[in-house]
């Protein structure tokens, strides 16, 4: 075997293996949103997640894939990838070639399953924001188009090397192209779908829904943790040779101090704020470093990522907060807050290391990616509650989605109790 098959097994293996631990997120996810909602809606949003993740690897596959990395046969170039050729996911079909010969750097198909994988991700954060009260088709519904369409459009204009990387936008894990996206896909949602029923009264008054097991929700969080650095060090692409070895060593350790940051500051944050240490800020906290960090992992030193991390984690919480109090927008996971507001914050930090990066590129692409996934979210989950409903009714909201939505329950040893 020579140097370059040598260096193609090392990076196929290495891009297999990253997209694996991604691929581990979607448990990260289930764990803690079904930590998060009550114990009569558990079942519903442990299908949505294991349902959402299968519905984005088809998708993906038959249409997403070669939306979003088209090479030179756009249908509109820079903005609209290739519809010509369905289920592009073979090796005969290369998306990411090499320099100077034209060989694979690795092979196609580990290419596509570790961009697959985070096609559910985006989906995910969607699904824990509008937890409790939607339909389950109708949720499978807008993952369809989600996954299959809106996703790996705007995907292509960074990634597949649309207008947005023509205008130096610069986002090297998707803090903006994944997380804001999934965001922004969940606001359009929730604000359709409205607040589960008794979280806010009369006045102004906000009324806490607390989660069933943090337990579940703090296992989730270190599942996620864990995902994340093969989100982020996969994302380097290759391994193969002592630099990007190196590269790869330093994205992972700042992904890794970024989430400790955004942990320790949010867990500070709700002691001085609310006199208590909150276990839910804590996780989010971690949860909005990694966020953070995600745009731009590698040029900074541990100690910026870090701080870069920490602020993820000193906005985290009053976003959190303001989402609840003042809008009035009910997350029941703070998704919209730990992807969306960090996702842009991440995104702006991208300036602080990278002389690259510019305020002007930065915010094109977070106005545009917001724009776009907004929008098209919207008029598709208007389109979807017109044709099925998006919201359960009263009465199985109070007797919880369990029953209407899957027929079972997910801890039916224990008596039935609404609340």
């Amino acid at each position: 075997m020579d140097i370059a098959e040598l260096s193609y097994a090392l990076d196929t293996f290495y891009f297999l293996v990253m997209g694996a631990l991604v691929m581990w997120m979607a448990a990260g996810f289930t764990m803690l949103e079904a930590g998060l909602v009550r114990s009569k809606n558990t079942a519903e949003i442990l299908t949505k997640n294991v349902g959402l993740y299968s519905i984005a690897c088809i998708m993906y596959m038959v249409v997403g894939y070669n939306l979003m990395y088209p090479g030179d046969a756009w249908s509109i170039n820079d903005i609209l990838g290739n519809f010509d050729t369905l289920g592009r996911a073979d090796n005969e079909t290369a998306a990411v070639l090499a320099g100077g010969d034209g060989a694979p750097y690795y092979s196609n198909l580990s290419d596509f399953f570790f961009q697959v994988v985070f096609v559910a991700t985006a989906m995910s954060i969607v699904s824990g924001a509008v937890a409790e009260r939607m339909k389950l088709w109708a949720f499978f519904l807008f993952a369809i188009v989600l996954t299959g369409f809106i996703y790996p459009i705007q995907g292509s204009w960074k990634w597949g090397g649309g207008f947005l990387e023509a205008a130096g936008f610069l986002d090297f894990a998707g803090s903006g192209v994944v997380h804001m996206c999934g965001a922004s896909a969940a606001l359009a949602g929730v604000i359709l779908l409205g607040a589960r029923k008794g979280k806010y009264g009369p006045g102004g008054e906000v009324k806490a829904i607390p989660g069933a097991n943090l337990p579940l929700s703090a296992l989730g969080t270190l599942i996620l943790w864990l995902g994340w650095f093969g989100f982020n060090g996969g994302s380097e692409l290759m391994i193969s040779n002592v630099e990007e070895a190196n590269a790869v060593s330093l994205v992972i350790v700042n992904t890794n101090m970024a989430a400790a940051g955004g942990l320790v500051v949010a867990l500070l944050v709700s002691q001085a704020w609310f006199g208590k240490a909150d276990l839910t800020m804590a996780l989010n906290g971690a949860l909005a470093g990694l966020v953070a960090i995600t745009a731009e992992p590698l040029t900074p030193t541990p100690i910026v990522a870090t701080l870069i991390g920490g602020v993820g984690g000193l906005l985290v919480v009053p976003s959190i907060v303001m989402m609840d109090r003042v809008f009035r927008i009910d997350d029941p996971v703070g998704a919209i807050s730990v992807h969306g507001v960090v996702g842009i914050w991440g995104l702006l930090a991208v300036c602080l290391t990278n002389p690259d990066a510019s305020i002007g590129a930065q915010l094109l692409g977070i106005v545009t990616i917001f724009a776009w996934v907004f929008v098209t979210s919207f008029i598709v989950w208007l389109i979807v509650k017109a044709v099925v409903g998006i919201r359960v009714s009263e009465q199985e909201e109070y007797e919880g989605v369990d029953i209407g939505e899957c027929g079972l329950e997910a801890y039916p040893e224990f008596a039935h109790k609404s609340d």
